[in-house]
């Protein structure tokens, strides 16, 4: 399973990891940007609270089926290179 996370730390809020995956990256009114939180992200109803994603490796979700290619790219383009592919084995 492969897992992505933010680090707010570094994020320049350029945007463009949401530009190029929406389905998983998205800003806030903070004006960083972070995994999106939805049962399909995270694999449980019980992780899902709708409050908003958290912040840092707290907020890694899984990579949806058929998007890993998409969150590479976020991860190469990023100019704040805050953007972490986890992959467990």
């Amino acid at each position: 399973m492969t897992k992505v996370w933010i680090d707010q730390d570094l994020c320049t809020g350029d945007g463009l990891c949401a530009e190029i995956c929406p389905d998983v990256f998205y800003g806030q009114d903070d004006g960083l940007y972070y995994v999106k939180e939805t049962p399909g992200n995270y694999g449980s109803e019980t992780l899902f609270d709708g409050k908003g994603s958290p912040a840092g490796a707290d907020g890694q979700a899984r990579v949806p089926d058929g998007l890993l290619d998409s969150v590479i790219e976020a991860a190469e383009e990023c100019p704040g290179e805050c953007i972490f592919i986890e992959v467990d084995a």
